[in-house]
């Protein structure tokens, strides 16, 4: 079975790919070999990942709106077109907040909802359409631990997490007939520029007391673990999982303190 994986084209899809976990998990499949399509709507950002592996003929930069159901559909066929089929996703996109829920927004819980749930669905329902006739294939939705549990500040995030664990669910069980496997990583604090943007000298002294391990994540560590659930040679019976890499954070009661 390993050598008939080896054998099988590799060809992903990674949304939110131009930083933070995206760019790590591209530039990690790149290395293992797949041809990878780097797709975000960060054009700036996009354009840094373009001057450094735009020449390769395993990659192909284009910008995204996973909001945006005809484009979402295109950028899959274009992949498809480009590389000769697709076997796995990667749905990295999203966006993140910290307010209190007598400060959130209406306005920004929905589109909280829209990139990160809903983007989440339209790549990955386009993807499975284009799997279901090709021998199937891996997706891997990226949630949270603020989707599993209800940390302060988290109304719109968590929410917006907490349906992609459940979306991640119901897709595994309703593509599980076509050779789909649909699994999700529920990250800790990483050091991602988003995670930079909005964690507060009190957030990460908050975030250390309660982390066993008493650090953040790095994007690479988050990669490692979503290559594994991508690649059928290590996890070919492994669907509907949501695998936290939080140092430790899920799983914690009374901890030791320095």
């Amino acid at each position: 079975m390993a050598k008939a994986a080896s054998e099988k084209l590799r060809v992903a899809i990674v949304t939110g790919a131009a930083s933070g976990i995206g760019l790590a998990t591209a530039e990690l499949l790149l290395a293992k070999g797949w041809k990878v399509a780097l797709l975000d709507r960060d054009e700036t950002a996009l354009e840094v990942a373009r001057e450094k592996h735009g020449k390769s003929k395993s990659v192909r930069v284009a910008p995204l709106d996973v909001t945006d159901e005809r484009r979402v559909e295109k950028a899959v066929a274009d992949t498809v077109e480009t590389f000769g089929g697709l076997t796995g996703v990667v749905n990295s996109a999203g966006i993140a907040a910290d307010k209190h829920v007598f400060d959130t927004p209406v306005d920004l819980f929905r589109k909280m909802l829209d990139i990160n749930v809903v983007g989440t669905f339209l790549v990955g329902r386009a993807a499975a359409r284009v799997m279901m006739d090709k021998g199937g294939g891996a997706i891997v939705n990226i949630a949270s631990i603020s989707g599993l549990r209800g940390s302060k500040g988290r109304s719109a995030y968590g929410a917006s997490k907490g349906a992609v664990v459940t979306l991640t669910q119901v897709m595994a069980n309703d593509l599980a007939p076509f050779g789909i496997r649909v699994n999700a990583v529920a990250p800790g604090p990483v050091e991602t520029p988003m995670v930079q943007a909005i964690h507060t000298p009190e957030d990460r002294a908050l975030y250390h007391r309660y982390i066993p391990m008493k650090r953040y994540g790095q994007p690479v560590e988050l990669a490692s673990v979503i290559h594994f659930l991508l690649d059928d040679a290590q996890s070919s019976y492994v669907t509907g999982e949501i695998i936290a890499v939080d140092g430790g954070y899920r799983g914690a009661g009374l901890i030791v303190h320095d």
